[in-house]
Formats: C-alpha cells, sequence, structure tokens
C-alpha cells in the first residue's frame, strides 16, 4: 500500500506549498520511487472551470478532461506524471457527490453530517487510485484556521489513525518572516501556526520554514523545541533564482532524506539529479535572449498564464537563451497603428494566447496583423488561433469577419461548437447551457498534413493528441477563403471536420492552434511547438 505525505500550509497564503509538493515528488522520482501528487481544494465551486483568472490564476486541463487547479501543473511538469480526474478534489464537488446520494438515498434516511459523511469521501478520495505507487502526495489548500478546511483537517487525522504507523507523515509549510527594524528572524508565527494544527489532532513531522533570511541553527533548535520535532526536520527554504532550482536547494537542505526517515526507509538508493542539474545550468547560464510580446487579456496577473509562462521558459531552455517576457495588454492595442507599432517592433516573437469573451479581441487581431505583415514569428493559441483566422479573413476581403462569441455576425469564422466525437463517442452540448464542463475538454488527437511545417515541428508526426479547451471553433465552411488568402490548415481532427492547426508558407514561423500545448510541456521535455517558436525568434533576433 502506497504511503502518505499530507502537505498543509500556516500563517499566510501563497508560501509555495504546491512547489514543495511537486519538488518533494522529483526528488522521491530521482531515488527510483514513483509518485503521485493530489490537491484538496477547500473552495465551494465545483472545480475552478467558471473561475476568473483573475481570482484563481489559470485552469490546468488534464488529458482525461479535468478542469483542475494551477498546481497540478506544477505537479506534472516537475515529475512528468500525466494528472488526472482522480488527482483534485474541491469541497463543492464533495458536497455535489454527497447531496447526490442523499436524494438517490443512498443514506437510507440518516442524517447526513459533516462528520463523517463529508470526511469520509474526503478520506474515500485520498485512498482511490492508489495503483502501485510508492508515495501518494496530498496538499490540502488554504492555510490552517480557515473554516472552509476543517473537515479536510479532519479527514487527515482520522487517517493517520486508520492507516498504519510508518504509512502517513505531516508536512508543514509555515513562514519565518524577517522584522527589519529589529533586524532578526521571528519564529513565534511558526510556533502558533504549529500549535493551530495540533489543536486539530495533527502533530506536523517536518517543518518547512520559508523564509527571506538564512535561518541560523539556533533559531532552527528553537522552532524545533516548541514544534515538538527534531532539528534535523526544521527545513529552511529560502528564495530560489528559479523555482527549478528549488528541487535541488531541497535536497542540499536535507528535505528527502529526513522524509525518508521519518518513514523508517534507510535502504534508499541514492537520487539521480542529473536532468536538474542540466535544467538548472542551462538557465543560470544562458549563451543568449530573445524577448516575446505576450498579448492577452488577463496580463494584470500572470498565474492566469501560469503553464504559458513555464512553457516559454522551457523553449529557452531548449536553445539555451534568456526568455525576455513583455505581457502587452490587447487594450491598448485598440488604439491607433503607431501606438502598436511602438509597442510590437522591439519584439522577437509575438503569442496571442487563450481567453474568453469579446474585451481586446481587436487589439489580438491587431497583433496579428502586425506579425504577419512585418514577418514577426507569431503563435496562436486557442483564442489566438481564431484570431488568426478572423484576421486573414479580413485580409482576404472577408470584411465582416468575427466569432459568434463576440454577437451576432454574418460572417461567423469562428463559431460555438455544438458536437464533437470523442472515445466516448459523439458528444453534444446546447448552446445556451450551462457555463462548467460543457467545452471540449481535454486530450484529443490531430491528424497533419505531410510535409507541413507544423508536421516537421513535430519530427514528422502524422497524429499529435493535445489538451483542449474551448466551446468555440473555427468554421470549416471559411476553410476554401482562408486557404486562398494564405492560411493552411495543415493540422485537423481524425474525422476532418474540426481545424486543429493553421500556418501561413509564406511566413518565417507563423503557427496557430485551437489545443494548449503549453499544458505538456517540461523543463526537462519542452513541447516542440515552444521549442520551435523560441528558436524562430532568436532567429528574429539575429536579424534585427
Amino acid at each position: 500500500m502506497a504511503r502518505y505525505i499530507f502537505i498543509t500550509g500556516g500563517v499566510v497564503s501563497s508560501l509555495g506549498k504546491g512547489l514543495m509538493a511537486a519538488s518533494l515528488a522529483a526528488l522521491l522520482q530521482a531515488r527510483g520511487y514513483k509518485v503521485r501528487i493530489r490537491k484538496f481544494d477547500p473552495y465551494l465551486n465545483v472545480d475552478p472551470g467558471t473561475m476568473s483568472p483573475y481570482q484563481h490564476g489559470e485552469v490546468y486541463v488534464t488529458d482525461d478532461g479535468a478542469e483542475t487547479d494551477l498546481d497540478l501543473g506544477h505537479y506534472e511538469r516537475f515529475t512528468g506524471v500525466s494528472a488526472r480526474q482522480s488527482d483534485n478534489v474541491t469541497s463543492g464537488r464533495i458536497y455535489q457527490q454527497i447531496i447526490a446520494r442523499e436524494r438517490r438515498g443512498d443514506y437510507l434516511g440518516a442524517t447526513v453530517q459533516v462528520i463523517p459523511h463529508v470526511t469520509d469521501a474526503i478520506k474515500e478520495f485520498a485512498l482511490a487510485d492508489q495503483g502501485d505507487h510508492d508515495f501518494i502526495l496530498c496538499e490540502i489548500g488554504g492555510t490552517v484556521g480557515d473554516i472552509e478546511g476543517l473537515p479536510f483537517m479532519e479527514a487527515i487525522r482520522q487517517l493517520r489513525n486508520e492507516l498504519e504507523p510508518l504509512q502517513t507523515l505531516s508536512v508543514h509549510v509555515t513562514l519565518v518572516p524577517y522584522i527589519k527594524a529589529a533586524g532578526e528572524l521571528k519564529t513565534k508565527p511558526t510556533q502558533h501556526s504549529v500549535r493551530e494544527l495540533a489543536s486539530l489532532g495533527i502533530k506536523p513531522d517536518l517543518l518547512l520554514c520559508r523564509a527571506e533570511h538564512p535561518i541560523p541553527d539556533s533559531e532552527r533548535q528553537k522552532i524545533a523545541n516548541f514544534c515538538n520535532v527534531r532539528k534535523e526536520a526544521v527545513i529552511p527554504a529560502l528564495d530560489a533564482p528559479s523555482i527549478y532550482a528549488v528541487p535541488l536547494q531541497y535536497h542540499g537542505e536535507g528535505l528527502d532524506a529526513e522524509v525518508l526517515r521519518a518513514f523508517g526507509i534507510a535502504d534508499a538508493p541514492d537520487p539521480d539529479l542529473s536532468r536538474w542539474h542540466d535544467v538548472v545550468d542551462r538557465y543560470a547560464n544562458p549563451e543568449g535572449e530573445v524577448t516575446i510580446g505576450v498579448v492577452g487579456k488577463y496580463v494584470g496577473l500572470q498565474d492566469a498564464y501560469k503553464s504559458l509562462n513555464e512553457a516559454l521558459v522551457h523553449g529557452g531552455l531548449s536553445h539555451r537563451v534568456k526568455v525576455n517576457l513583455r505581457w502587452l495588454d490587447a487594450e491598448l492595442f485598440e488604439q491607433d497603428d503607431a501606438d502598436i507599432a511602438a509597442q510590437l517592433e522591439p519584439m522577437h516573437g509575438i503569442l496571442v494566447p487563450g481567453g474568453f469573451g469579446e474585451r481586446g479581441s481587436e487589439g489580438k487581431i491587431a497583433a496579428v496583423r502586425f506579425a504577419r505583415e512585418r514577418k514577426v514569428p507569431f503563435l496562436g493559441i486557442c483564442l489566438g488561433m481564431q484570431m488568426a483566422c478572423i484576421e486573414g479573413a479580413r485580409s482576404a476581403g472577408v470584411a465582416g469577419a468575427s466569432s459568434t462569441e463576440f454577437g451576432e455576425t454574418s460572417e461567423p469564422v469562428v463559431g460555438i461548437i455544438t458536437e464533437w466525437m470523442s472515445e466516448e463517442g459523439l458528444q453534444q452540448r446546447e448552446a445556451g447551457g450551462d457555463l462548467g464542463g460543457t467545452m471540449r475538454l481535454g486530450a484529443y488527437e490531430a491528424a497533419l498534413s505531410g510535409n507541413s511545417h507544423v508536421s516537421r515541428i513535430y519530427g514528422g508526426a502524422e497524429r499529435i493528441s493535445e489538451r483542449h479547451r474551448h466551446r468555440y471553433e473555427v468554421n470549416s465552411k471559411y476553410i476554401a477563403p482562408l486557404e486562398a488568402g494564405g492560411l493552411v490548415f495543415s493540422g485537423m481532427s481524425p474525422d476532418g471536420l474540426l481545424p486543429e492547426i493553421v500556418e501561413r508558407p509564406d511566413h518565417p514561423w507563423f503557427v496557430g492552434v485551437q489545443f494548449h500545448p503549453e499544458l505538456k510541456s517540461k523543463p526537462f521535455d519542452p513541447h516542440p511547438l515552444f521549442a520551435g517558436f523560441v528558436g524562430a525568434a532568436l532567429e528574429q533576433a539575429r536579424l534585427v
């Protein structure tokens, strides 16, 4: 049976529990263990699919079509293990499941309560789908003391009693702030946080202490004394130059060794960290740099494009160059052409990412037009591909080209999809139905045209599988006029009905894709589209 590591956070949010879980999993994996990571989110949304990116950051989509927390992106990027629907659960989904059971009469008339029904459902989720994994890491969202998180804390407490003594471990991520006026680190917030956790019946075995300054041994010993752990179990977690340096930093502080000791594992093999050393070396010692302009809608919060940001970094790693990102608000591009040129001329590549809604759409179209006319490398993702097709239609003489997402139009180059084929068969949606879970979600195959630019990018592949998240598609009725205007549809769904990829053969590098390639990119295995895009931007940088 798998061993469980429960990860909680205290004092403040945004301490990096997800990054810590991903880094620890990577270290255990480097020692030859099979790992899986799960995220428990206490909020009442069923999933983050309908939440604003400004509230929650990006929605990460798995192969099996789950809309999940962005931390699952960290998990995949650091371990290479594909996340699944069973790796993310929210209070909303737990309550939805319990209410459905109650309505069916599954509880035989019993009073439905938080204990045992909610906690049992949480434990059921934690213990499900174990497979042959050696370790399952479970990250609890929020901080200790949050009202909505109490059922999850109680479920952890019960699981620690029900499983074998050396089968569970509690890791608490906390803060050791530096008070500038006093000139010293303060351990009291950590002490209070651990006391709060202990009041819920959970004794942490290991403390990961986030700090801006090194924690002296005397302070580590003080924390250990007050929090009832060994000094070696107080692991300093200082800021790192890159998130990809974190696994090596934590290994240097003894995190993985202390975890194995707590589980009573004395014969673990030494970790093979060569690929992490290579990634850090490439990041820290670039041999050039490029500047990419990202013309988007949610540029005020970079977590809204977290996977995109990291995929561009990975593309840079593949060429050993630094990628400088310029986040450009698409609405600002709806002014005069002189402003657009002033903003985009310094860019070596232009990327228009996914998004929803009409706001900023004309600015994105203007950015596409600039990239096409000035021969600047361009990558359009999801909505970005749709904007490239609308711009292509307009440049080909279809003056009213638009998307039905933006309102009524006489030239619906982009329209809502109401049916498509999946592995389960024909999927159908109503145009006016609920927003949640009504998109084309998850991994779908695409057939690539032979001798196309995209086929070469994918190493000559005839079929690829990529993850989707969208309600609208390019209208296949416009393929002929778009191709007459210079666009080529080089990737289609296997049934030939849904456009997946467009490109311009008369352009140095111009690609639009309906899917989200950033979701499958990893630092040690950059996605070919991002490696190709950054490579084209590097060529552009050498020309200017």
